[in-house]
C-alpha cells in the first residue's frame, strides 16, 4: 500500500518494517539500494524487441557473454573485500555469520548455532555464482512487472496462491503488536474476499528453518498457520517441502492457479534467494507471479506488479534445474540447531522441542477436559522455558515470573518508552522458541478440546513491559501505587502459576505472590510513562457556506456539524490571490474557453472559407465510404415530418383511418402492380436459371448450394423462392442418390444428406402456407428414402412400426434425432417470427428487438444486454431516425467508449441517413479529445464519454444539452471499467432524457438497471420541481421555460426498462491447438471439459456455459459410455427424447431443453454418489495439448495460419496483447508467403522479369523519341513505328503482370472481393503514412496488423479491406474488442496475457460468426494454457460496482456548474442528481452519509484554498484546475507552483531573447513528469543499477523549492482528510470494528470489575476515536490520522474509506518493506533523446503504451499552455512563452517518431 515518507520523523518510526529496524536482524549488502552492479542487457537479457517480445529466441551474444561474465567478476572482487555473510552462511551456517546484531553482546546472549561446511570448496565457489546468477534473472524478470488490476475474472472454483511466508513479511513489523499484526493480515486476507476472490495460502516446510535465528518472528508464523487454518475459512497448505518438490508441481499442474503471490525479499539473503527460487520456479511452470511489494487497492480493486510467465523463464529453469535444487537445499540444510544462552551456554533445539512434548503429554492429564489456548500456550511456554532455564543457571536466582492472563479491553494501554535489559532478552527469545515448539505440538490435539479462537492473542509485550515497569518501579513507591490486581484475576493468575509448578515438580519456582521477587532490573531504564501529546487536535469547526446546493444536498448533515465563529482565524485569514494577479498581470478568475472549443477542428459545416468547405467534403466522401464497408444499405432520406407527435406507438397506428382517399387507393393499386410485375420478372428470373443451378448443385453441390443460397437473398416473392427450394431439393436427393451408389456398403459423406434434410426443414418452417397434399407426399418419400420412416408417418398422419423389408438402399444408418444433433448441428433453425414489421425494412425482428422498437417509440430508457453481433445496434439507428424525423433541433447523442468506435458509428450514420437541414446544420457530429467537428450544431453527436461529461458540466452548454432527445450508450459494462467508470456514471445521473444502454457483458443488468431506475424516478420529481417554479422571482426561470417549450414536444416517460437475450445467433464452437513436431494437433474442446467435480458440486454447471447440439450428443455418448448401467440413458437417448420424438423438425430451443435437461442429470450424479464416474466423464472430454516452446510456437506460425487456411476458417483475427509481437506475427506470415512463391516459381522467373523490364524500358525510350505533339507531321513509317512499339509495349507488360502476378497458393487476399478502383481508393489513404507501403504489400497479399499505436488511417485501411472479404488474417491486440465491427469466420487467441481475461475474451470471441455468412462461430487457442482456456470458458463477467464517486475536483466543477449557469434551476438538478446518485451508495444509507461529509470537507478545502468563496461561488485558480480534472490531486498541485511563483522563477529566458535554453526546459518536463503521467517502477527494479542504452529510467525527484509546496499542499490535505475521519468515526460499526475482519473472533472491550491495576495501567489522555480499537494497540492515536502513511492502517474499517480517497501527491512512494518505487522517467527521457525504442529498451514500456502516455503528455503541456495564454494578459510572460515553447517542442518530437 502507498506509505509517504514525507512524515516518517514525525511518526517517531511506527510501523517501520523489520528489514531495517530488527535489533537482530541485517540485511546483507546484496539488498541495499547502493549496490551497483554493471549489468549491460542485451535485447536477449531484455527479452525486448519484436524478436524477443514474443520469445522468438533465448541466446545470448558473445558481447552479452563477456557483459555478464564481467559483471560476476566485478562482483566476485567486491565479495572478496567484504564477504556476504549471509552467503557464506548459506554453506557455513554458523549463526554469527547469519545475523549481525546491533552490539556484539547480544549475539553472546542469544543465538542459534547451525551445521558448519568448508566455504572455500569449488562446488561452494560454484554455488554462490549460480545464485548471482539467479538474483540477476529475478531481478530482470520482476523489473518488467506490469501494474495492473488483479482481479479481472470471477471462476467461483479458482484461485490464487498467496505465499505464506510472503504474507507473514508483508507485515513483519517489531513495533507492530502481535494481536495488530493478524489484524493487518486479515484485513489484506479480507479485502481479496470481499471482491470475490479466492486464494489458497501455502507455507512451505523447509521455509520454517530461515526464522531460527529470529524466535518472535518464528512463533508468529506457527501462530498465523494455526489461526488461519482453525478460525479462518482459508485453505492453508503445509505438506510441501519446498517447492522443487514433485508435491508441489502435482498440485500447481492440477489446480494452474491464477498467480502466485510473492515478496521479492527476505528477512535476509538466504530467505531472499528462496523466495527466487520459488519465484523462478513459478514462472518456469507458466504460473504467473505477482509481488507481495506495492500491492494498492481502492473500493473494488486489487492492483498490483504481475510478472508474465514467458519461455526464457522456462529455458533459465531447464538449464540451472540442478543448480537450484542444490541452491534450495544448501538453503535450508540444517543440521541439528543449537541455542546459545549468555555465549557459553548451550542447549539442543531438538531437547527443547522433546521437552515441550513431555510436558504437553502431562498438561492434558492436569486439564483433561481441555481449555482454551491462550491459557495453555502461557503455562506451557513459562513452565518449559523456566525448566530450561534453570537447567542452564542452575546457580542464577533470576525468575522470570508467569505472566498474567492479558485484559481485553488494552486499546487505551499506556505507552511504554523503556525496553527489556540484555540479560531478559535472551530468555524473552527462548520463551518464544517454546511458544513456536508448543503450538506445533498443539496443532494436532488428539481429542483434547482446545479452544484455538484467541489464537490471534497469545502474547502482548507492551502489556508485558507495563507490568514488569508497574512491579519495578512503581510498586515500591508507597501504598498509593500498591493497586489490587482483583479477585476476578487473582485467581486466574493462582491458578495458572500452579499449573506451571505443577508441570515442572522437580523444580522449585516459588508462590505466585508476591509477583516481584527479584531485585534484578527487567527494564533498561525508567523513562516517561505517559506519551507528550505535544500536537493538538486543530479544532474541527467548518467555515459556514451559504448555498443552495450545499443545503438541498448536506443540510441533514450540516445540523450536527460544528460551525466556526465568522471571527474565527481560519476565516479572517483565506487566502486571496489579487496580490498574484496584480504582480504578474493575471487574471485568475478570468472563465476559460470551453473544453471542446480548444479541440483541434479540421472544418465546419458553419465555415464560409473555401479550402474548409472543400476539407468538409473530403471528410464527408469518406465516411460515405468508409460506412459502405459497414452496412449494405444505402443511405435513406430522411424528411421531417413536422405533424409527427413523439408519442406515435407505432407506424401500425397510422392505417386505423375508416375511408381510404382517392389517392391512397391509387398507391395500394400502384404498389400491387408494382408486385405483380416483380414476382413475374423473378419467375422469369428463376426460369432462366433452374436447369444451370440444378447442373450446378449435381455438378458440385457446395458450389451449387452457396449460388443458391446467394440467389435466394436476392428475391423477394415467397412462390419463387419455394420454387427454387422445392429444385434445391430434387438436386440434393438426386446428389446423395448418386453417392450412396457410388459407394455402395463403405462409409458414407453424411454432409450429402445434411444438405436435403436442410432444405426439408426450410420448406416445413418457411413455406408452410404453400406445400400442398403433392409437396408433402413429395417430402415423406425423401424421408423415407433417407431411412427416417417415423418422420415419414410422422409428416403423413400415419401410425404403426415400419418393417425391415421396405428400409431404403439410400437410408442414412443413424436415428434422425441424432442425425439432426449430431450431423446438421447449426442448420438447425432457430425460432424466429415471421410477421413483419412496419418499422424495420431489411430482416424481421426478434420479440426482444421489438421490445426496443416500443421502448424507443414510447420515449422509454432500455437497457440492453445481448450478445455480439444479435442485432441490439438496430435499435440505435431507429431511435436516430425517429429524432431526425420528428424535428431539426433535437439531438441523439451517441456514446462510444473508443475512437476507433466512434469513427466506425459515423461512417455507419453516414450511409444510413441523409437529410436536407437548413444552412449550417448537418446529421452527424463528431467530438474526441483529438478533433471535433460540428459539436453544437449537428443532430447527431458521436463522442467519447470525457467529451460528453464535458457539455454536461458545463454552464454555458446548458441550452444545448436541453435539445438532447436520447443518449445511447454503446459498451455500457465500461462502468465498471479501470479508468474513466467515474464518467459513464456521472453521465447516466445526470441526462434528463430517455437512454439506450447497450452491452454484451454484464452480469448483474437487474442491479444496474433499479439504480437507473431511480436515478428517473429522481428526474420525475425535480422536472416537476422545476416546471413548478416558473413563478419564481428569478427571471431566468421563466426564460428557460420558453426555450424549454420547444423540446417538450414529446411526452416524457420515466421507465427503464430491461430487455436481455442470451442466445448467439451463430454456435460457438472452441479449439485448443498445439505443436507436436513439424505437424498441428487441434482438438475440439467441449465447455464441459472446462468444469471440475467440485466446481459443479458446489456452484452448478455456469448458466451461460451453452452447447451446440453436436457437443450435446458428445456429452450424452460419453455419459453413457462412462456409466454404462445409467438408469436414465434410455429415457434421455435423443430418438426417445420427448422434445425430439418424431419431430421432423428439431429446432434450437428443443436442442436447449435436451442440453439442459443432461446438464441436471450431470449434477445429479455427484449426488448420487457417482463422482468418480463424472471425474472420469471430464477427463474424458478433455483435450490433451502438448507443450511447445514459444520460439517454435512463433517460428511455426504462419503454417498455423495456413493449417486454418486449408480447413476453410479464414477470415480470421488473430488476438495478440503485444504491440511488437503483433506486427512480427503478420510479417512472419507475409516472409513465409512470399519464401513459398519464391520456392515455387521456376528458377529463370526472376531473370526473365528483369529481362522484361529492360525491354519495356527500351521500348518506353523508343516511343518517347518517336513521339511528336502534331502527329500529322509523322511519317506513316514512322506511324507504323510507333504502333509496332505500342503493341510490343503491349504485350511485354501482359507478359510481365503474368510473371508479377501473385500466384493464388501464396496469397489469402480474396481478388473478387473488391475492385481495382476500389483498392486504389483504399490504399490512397496510406500514401502518407510511415510504413503505409509495406502495409500495401502485406495487405495485398491478405494480411493486416491492428493496434492502438498505428495511425488512423493505417486502422481504418485494415478495417475496411477486412470487411469486405479482402484481407483474411489480421493479427491485433484487444483494440478491436470493444464494439468494433470486424466480424469474421474465427478467433484465434494466439497469446496468453494478464490482459486475457473474461471480460476480453468475451468481447474478442463475438467476433467469430458472421451472421448471414457462417453459420457456426470458431474460437482456436494457440498454445495457451490448457487450464487458462477453461478458465476463460467458464469464467463470468465481473458484476458492475460503484466506485468511490467523489473527488475534490468533481465537486468544484458541480459548484462552478451551480453558481455560473444562466438555468440555475436545471443546473442545481444536475449537481444534486451527480452527488446523490453513485452507484456505490445506492441503497446504502451510511455510504450515502459519509460522502455528504466528504464533500463538506472538501468545500472546506476549496474554500481554505481559495477556489471557492463562502457563497459556493468559484474564484481564484478554480477555472485551470477543473480544466485538469482528470489529474487531481497534479492540478491543485500545479497552481500552488503558479501561486508560489516558483514557474516565474525557473522560467528564465536567455538573456536579450524569449528563447529558453534546453536546461530551463528540461527542468520543467522533470516537474511536469513528477506531476503528471506518473508510472511507478516496482521496489526492486533500483536493487541492480546499470548502463541504459539512452534513457535514465528512474525519475529524478523534484528541485527543492518545489518539494516543499508539494509537502506544504500535503500537509493541508492530510489535514482536511483527518478531520473528515475524525467526524465520519462515529457512522463506524464499533460492533464490527472489534472483530477481526476474516475470522470475525471478538475482542469487544470488558472490564475487569475490581482490578485497579488494570484500571491504572491504561492511558485515559489518549484520543482513539477515529482509530481502529487494533492499531490502538500499537499505540497509534488520532493524531496519527495526520500523516498520510499510517491511515490505512489505522483508519476504521467498517467506513469503506482509504488512502485512495484522499488526494495526497506522494513524492515518494514506499512498499512495505519501506523501499522507494521510484517512477519511470520515460517523458523527460523521451524529450532528451525522442526515440520510442529507447523507451521500450530502457524503460520497460511496450511501444503502444509508451506512445500514448507520450501523446496524453504532450496534450496535457498544451492545454496548461493554452489556460495560461487565456489567464495571462501579458503575452511575453516568461511562464506562459516557456509552456508555449516546450508544448511546440515536444509535440514536434512526438511528430517525429510516428
Amino acid at each position: 500500500m502507498p506509505e509517504s515518507r514525507s512524515m516518517m520523523d514525525s511518526a517517531e518510526g511506527y510501523f517501520k518494517k523489520v528489514i531495517h529496524s530488527d535489533t537482530y536482524e541485517n540485511t546483507s549488502s546484496d539488498d541495499e539500494d547502493t549496490e551497483k552492479i554493471g549489468f549491460i542487457p542485451t535485447k536477449e537479457d531484455e527479452e525486448s524487441g519484436s524478436k524477443n517480445d514474443s520469445d522468438e529466441e533465448y541466446e545470448t551474444s558473445d558481447k552479452a557473454e563477456a557483459d555478464v561474465m564481467k559483471m560476476l567478476k566485478e562482483e566476485e572482487n567486491r565479495e572478496k573485500e567484504a564477504r556476504d555473510p549471509d552467503y557464506c552462511n548459506a554453506c557455513i551456517l554458523t549463526t554469527e555469520e547469519v545475523i549481525q546484531p546491533a552490539s556484539q553482546t547480544e549475539v553472546k546472549d542469544f543465538s542459534i548455532l547451525q551445521h558448519e561446511r568448508d566455504s572455500q570448496s569449488p562446488e561452494i565457489r560454484k554455488h554462490l555464482q549460480f545464485l548471482k546468477k539467479l538474483r540477476l534473472h529475478t531481478w530482470a524478470s520482476l523489473s518488467k512487472a506490469q501494474y495492473v488490476s488483479l482481479l479481472k475474472d470471477f471462476v467461483e472454483s479458482e484461485f490464487f496462491v498467496i505465499d505464506g511466508d510472503s504474507l507473514l513479511l508483508m507485515f513483519l513489523d517489531s513495533k507492530t503488536q502481535y494481536l495488530n499484526f493478524f489484524y493487518q493480515i486479515e484485513c489484506f486476507l479480507q479485502d481479496f474476499t470481499e471482491k470475490g476472490a479466492k486464494y489458497v495460502v501455502v507455507f512451505f516446510k523447509d521455509a520454517e528453518q530461515l526464522y531460527f535465528p529470529y524466535p518472535h518472528f518464528l512463533f508468529l508464523r506457527t501462530a498465523l498457520i494455526e489461526h488461519l487454518r482453525h478460525n479462518t475459512g482459508t485453505t492453508v497448505h503445509t505438506e510441501f517441502s519446498n517447492c522443487l518438490s514433485s508435491n508441489w508441481e502435482i498440485f500447481l499442474k492440477k489446480s494452474y492457479p491464477y498467480f502466485i503471490i510473492v515478496s521479492d525479499i527476505g528477512l535476509n539473503s538466504l530467505q531472499t534467494d528462496f523466495l527466487s527460487i520459488l519465484i523462478a520456479h513459478s514462472l518456469s511452470k507458466k504460473v504467473n507471479v505477482v509481488l507481495a511489494s506495492g500491492q494498492e487497492y481502492d473500493i473494488l480493486r486489487v492492483y498490483g506488479y504481475h510478472v508474465q510467465s514467458v519461455y526464457t523463464h522456462r529455458v533459465f529453469f531447464q538449464k540451472y534445474r540442478q543448480d537450484l535444487r542444490y541452491a534450495c537445499e544448501n538453503l535450508v540444510r540444517y543440521k541439528e540447531p543449537l541455542m546459545c544462552l549468555y555465549e557459553h551456554l548451550k542447549l539442543s533445539v531438538k531437547s527443547i522441542q522433546k521437552e515441550v512434548h513431555q510436558t504437553v503429554h502431562l498438561l492434558k492429564k492436569l486439564w483433561p477436559k481441555g481449555s482454551d489456548i491462550r491459557r495453555v500456550v502461557c503455562v506451557l511456554s513459562c513452565a518449559v522455558g523456566l525448566k530450561i532455564y534453570s537447567n542452564m543457571l542452575k546457580n542464577s536466582n533470576t525468575s522470570m515470573g508467569a505472566k498474567t492472563k492479558q485484559s481485553a479491553k488494552r486499546a487505551q494501554i499506556r505507552i511504554m518508552k523503556s525496553c527489556w535489559t540484555k540479560q531478559v532478552l535472551p530468555l524473552i527469545k527462548m520463551q518464544q522458541l517454546c511458544t513456536h515448539f508448543s503450538l506445533t505440538q498443539l496443532s494436532d490435539t488428539n481429542g483434547w478440546k482446545l479452544d484455538l479462537t484467541y489464537l490471534p492473542d497469545l502474547n502482548d509485550d507492551s502489556l508485558l513491559r507495563n507490568i514488569a515497569h508497574y512491579y519495578e518501579f512503581e510498586y515500591t513507591k508507597g501504598l498509593e501505587f500498591k493497586k489490587e490486581l482483583g479477585k476476578e484475576m487473582e485467581n486466574e493468575y493462582q491458578c495458572l502459576w500452579d499449573t506451571v509448578t505443577k508441570l515442572a515438580a522437580k523444580y522449585s519456582f516459588g508462590d505466585a505472590f508476591p509477583v516481584r521477587k527479584t531485585s534484578q532490573l527487567f527494564l533498561e531504564q525508567e523513562q516517561t510513562l505517559f506519551r507528550d501529546y505535544e500536537e493538538e487536535i486543530p479544532n474541527i469547526g467548518l467555515i459556514p457556506v451559504k448555498s443552495d446546493l450545499v443545503e438541498n444536498y448536506a443540510g441533514d448533515v450540516l445540523k450536527d456539524l460544528p460551525v466556526l465563529e465568522s471571527n474565527d482565524p481560519a476565516i479572517t485569514s483565506l487566502i486571496k490571490y489579487k496580490e498574484f494577479d496584480e504582480l504578474r498581470h493575471w487574471h485568475s478568475g478570468r472563465p476559460l474557453t470551453e473544453e471542446y472549443e480548444r479541440v483541434w477542428c479540421n472544418a465546419d459545416a458553419k465555415s464560409k472559407h473555401p479550402e474548409e468547405r472543400r476539407q468538409i467534403q473530403k471528410l464527408q466522401t469518406f465516411r460515405h465510404f468508409y460506412g459502405s464497408t459497414l452496412e449494405n444499405v444505402t443511405s435513406k432520406l430522411i424528411v421531417h415530418q413536422k405533424d409527427v407527435s413523439g408519442n406515435d406507438s407505432a407506424a401500425v397506428k397510422k392505417t386505423e383511418k375508416k375511408h381510404k382517399s382517392k389517392a391512397e387507393t391509387i398507391i395500394e393499386e400502384n404498389n400491387r402492380r408494382r408486385k405483380s410485375e416483380e414476382e413475374k420478372k423473378e419467375q422469369e428470373q428463376w426460369k432462366a436459371l433452374c436447369i444451370p443451378t440444378e447442373k450446378e448443385i449435381k455438378a458440385n453441390m457446395t458450389v451449387g448450394i452457396n449460388k443458391l443460397e446467394k440467389l435466394l437473398k436476392t428475391l423477394k416473392n415467397k412462390s419463387v423462392k419455394f420454387s427454387v427450394e422445392m429444385t434445391g431439393l430434387s438436386a440434393c436427393l438426386h446428389v446423395w442418390k448418386k453417392h450412396c451408389k457410388e459407394q455402395g456398403e463403405k462409409s458414407r459423406d453424411l454432409s450429402k444428406a445434411v444438405e436435403v434434410m436442410r432444405r426439408i426443414h426450410v420448406l416445413l418452417e418457411k413455406y408452410q402456407d404453400l406445400l400442398e397434399k403433392p409437396h408433402l407426399q413429395k417430402l415423406t418419400r425423401y424421408l423415407r428414402l433417407l431411412g427416417f420412416e417415423n418422420l415419414a408417418c410422422s409428416l403423413s398422419g400415419q401410425t404403426g412400426e415400419p418393417s425391415d423389408h421396405t428400409i431404403s438402399k439410400y437410408a442414412i444408418k443413424v436415428g434422425p434425432a441424432r442425425f439432426q444433433l449430431q450431423y446438421m448441428d447449426y442448420y438447425l433453425l432457430r425460432e424466429e417470427r415471421n410477421d413483419p414489421d412496419p418499422r424495420v425494412q431489411h430482416f424481421i425482428p426478434d420479440t426482444w428487438q421489438r421490445e426496443l422498437l416500443d421502448a424507443v417509440d414510447n420515449n422509454e430508457s432500455a437497457v440492453i444486454v445481448a450478445p455480439t453481433s444479435s442485432g441490439k445496434t438496430y435499435a440505435s439507428y431507429y431511435c436516430m431516425e425517429k429524432v431526425l424525423k420528428t424535428s431539426n433541433d433535437g439531438v441523439v447523442v451517441y456514446v462510444a467508449p473508443t475512437k476507433a468506435l466512434v469513427n466506425q458509428v459515423v461512417g455507419t450514420i453516414y450511409s444510413q441517413f441523409t437529410k436536407k437541414l437548413p444552412d449550417g446544420l448537418v446529421v452527424c457530429g463528431v467530438f474526441t479529445r483529438d478533433y471535433r467537428n460540428d459539436v453544437m450544431n449537428s443532430q447527431i453527436l458521436v463522442t467519447v464519454p470525457q467529451c460528453l461529461e464535458i457539455l454536461m458540466l458545463s454552464p454555458r452548454s446548458q441550452k444545448w444539452t436541453k435539445r438532447i432527445q436520447y443518449v445511447i450508450f454503446d459498451e455500457v459494462h465500461c462502468l465498471g471499467g479501470e479508468i474513466g467508470a467515474e464518467i459513464w456514471e456521472h453521465l447516466l445521473v445526470t441526462i434528463r432524457c430517455p437512454f439506450l444502454a447497450l452491452s454484451a457483458t454484464v452480469s448483474n443488468p437487474e442491479h444496474l438497471t433499479e439504480w437507473l431506475q431511480s436515478v428517473k424516478r429522481y428526474w420525475r420529481h425535480a422536472e416537476d420541481k422545476i416546471e413548478g417554479s416558473s413563478t419564481s422571482s428569478e427571471k431566468n426561470f421563466t426564460r428557460k421555460c420558453k426555450v424549454k417549450s420547444k423540446v417538450q414536444e414529446q411526452k416524457k416517460s420515466y421507465r427503464v426498462r430491461l430487455v436481455l437475450y442470451e442466445e448467439r445467433y451463430n454456435d460457438l464452437e472452441k479449439y485448443v491447438c498445439s505443436l507436436k513436431g513439424s505437424d498441428f494437433i487441434i482438438e475440439h474442446c467441449h465447455p464441459c471439459a472446462a468444469l471440475t467435480v467440485s466446481h459443479i458440486e458446489n456452484y452448478g454447471i455456469p448458466s451461460d456455459l451453452s452447447l451446440s447440439p453436436r457437443e450435446s450428443i458428445q456429452l450424452y455418448d460419453t455419459m453413457v459410455k462412462v456409466w454404462q448401467e445409467w438408469p436414465r440413458a434410455k429415457e434421455l437417448d435423443p430418438e426417445e427424447f420427448v422434445s425430439f420424438k418424431n419431430k421432423v423438425v428439431i429446432k434450437k430451443p428443443d436442442v436447449r431443453k435436451y442440453e439442459q435437461e443432461l446438464k441436471k442429470e450431470l449434477s445429479k450424479w455427484i449426488v448420487l454418489g457417482q463422482r468418480r464416474k463424472v471425474n472420469q466423464l471430464l477427463e474424458h472430454l478433455r483435450p490433451k495439448p502438448v507443450d511447445c516452446s514459444e520460439e517454435e510456437k512463433w517460428m511455426r506460425f504462419a503454417s498455423f495460419v495456413e493449417k486454418l487456411h486449408e480447413m476453410n476458417k479464414l477470415p480470421a483475427i488473430f488476438f495478440i496483447f503485444n504491440v511488437n509481437s503483433v506486427e512480427y506475427a503478420a510479417k512472419n506470415v507475409f516472409f513465409s508467403l512470399l519464401r513459398k512463391q519464391k520456392s515455387e516459381q521456376h528458377p529463370n522467373t526472376e531473370r526473365e522479369k528483369e529481362h522484361l523490364r529492360d525491354e519495356l524500358r527500351k521500348v518506353k525510350k523508343q516511343l518517347i523519341k518517336l513521339s511528336s505533339p502534331n502527329t500529322k507531321k509523322l511519317s506513316p513509317s514512322t506511324m507504323d513505328n510507333i504502333r509496332f512499339l505500342l503493341s510490343t509495349k503491349q504485350q511485354l507488360e501482359r507478359r510481365l503482370k503474368r510473371l508479377t502476378a501473385v500466384p493464388s497458393s501464396c496469397t489469402y487476399a480474396d481478388p473478387k472481393a473488391v475492385d481495382g478502383d476500389t483498392l486504389r481508393k483504399i490504399f490512397h489513404r496510406l500514401r502518407f503514412e510511415r510504413r503505409g507501403y509495406v502495409q500495401q504489400m502485406m495487405a495485398l497479399r491478405g494480411i493486416g496488423y491492428h493496434h492502438g499505436s498505428m495511425a488512423a488511417r493505417e486502422r481504418q485501411v485494415v478495417e475496411m479491406l477486412f470487411r469486405l472479404g479482402y484481407i483474411k488474417v489480421v493479427t491485433a491486440t484487444s483494440t478491436l474488442a470493444l464494439g468494433i465491427n470486424m466480424p469474421c469466420k474465427s478467433v484465434v487467441f494466439a497469446e496468453d496475457s494478464v490482459f486475457l481475461d473474461a471480460l476480453h475474451y468475451r468481447q474478442m470471441s463475438g467476433r467469430a460468426g458472421r451472421r448471414g455468412q457462417d453459420m457456426i462461430g470458431n474460437v482456436f487457442f494457440y498454445d495457451i494454457p490448457l487450464p487458462k482456456v477453461e478458465r476463460l470458458i467458464k469464467s463470468n463477467v465481473p458484476q458492475l460496482k460503484g466506485q468511490f464517486p467523489l473527488t475534490i475536483t468533481l465537486i468544484l466543477r458541480l459548484m462552478l456548474l451551480a453558481s455560473k449557469a444562466d438555468d440555475k434551476a436545471d443546473a442545481r438538478a444536475k449537481a444534486l442528481s451527480v452527488l446523490k446518485h453513485s452507484l456505490m451508495s445506492f441503497r446504502k444509507e451510511r455510504y450515502a452519509e459519509i460522502l455528504k461529509i466528504y464533500f463538506m470537507f472538501s468545500l472546506q478545502f476549496l474554500i481554505k484554498e481559495g477556489y471557492l468563496d463562502q457563497e459556493g461561488n468559484p474564484m481564484g485558480f478554480a477555472g485551470l484546475v477543473t480544466h485538469l480534472y482528470y489529474h487531481e490531486p497534479s492540478n491543485f498541485v500545479l497552481v500552488s507552483f503558479l501561486v508560489k511563483g516558483l514557474f516565474h522563477k525557473l522560467c528564465q529566458p536567455i538573456k536579450g531573447s524569449t528563447v529558453f535554453s534546453e536546461d530551463v526546459l528540461e527542468k520543467l518536463v522533470l516537474i511536469l513528469a513528477n506531476l503528471f503521467g506518473r508510472k511507478h517502477l516496482p521496489a526492486c527494479s533500483k536493487k541492480y543499477e546499470r548502463p541504459f542504452c539512452q534513457s535514465k529510467v528512474f525519475l529524478e525527484d523534484l528541485p527543492k523549492d518545489f518539494a516543499d509546496a508539494v509537502k506544504e499542499y500535503n500537509t493541508k490535505v492530510q489535514e482536511n482528510f483527518a478531520h473528515f475521519l475524525l467526524t465520519t468515526a462515529k457512522l463506524a460499526d464499533m460492533e464490527q470494528e472489534y472483530r477481526l475482519p476474516l475470522s470475525k473472533t471478538d475482542f469487544t472491550s470488558k472490564n475487569w470489575h475490581g482490578s485497579e491495576l488494570a484500571s491504572y495501567l491504561m492511558d485515559n489522555t489518549k484520543s482513539t476515536s477515529a482509530i481502529s480499537p487494533f492499531a490502538c494497540l500499537s499505540g497509534v492515536v488520532d493524531n496519527n490520522l495526520f500523516h498520510g502513511e499510517i491511515i490505512n492502517k489505522a483508519v476504521l474499517r467498517s467506513l469503506g474509506i482509504n488512502i485512495t480517497n484522499c488526494p495526497l501527491l506522494y513524492l515518494n512512494k514506499y512498499d512495505n518493506q519501506g523501499r522507494k518505487r521510484p517512477l519511470n522517467a520515460y517523458a523527460l527521457d523521451f524529450y532528451k533523446h525522442g526515440s520510442l525504442i529507447a523507451l521500450t529498451t530502457d524503460n520497460w514500456l511496450n511501444e503502444g503504451d509508451a506512445y500514448n502516455l507520450l501523446k496524453d503528455f504532450s496534450l496535457l503541456i498544451k492545454s496548461i499552455g493554452t489556460s495560461l495564454s487565456e489567464l495571462c494578459d501579458d503575452p511575453n510572460d516568461k511562464v506562459l512563452l516557456a509552456f508555449q515553447q516546450l508544448g511546440e517542442i515536444y509535440a514536434e518530437k512526438l511528430k517525429s517518431v510516428t
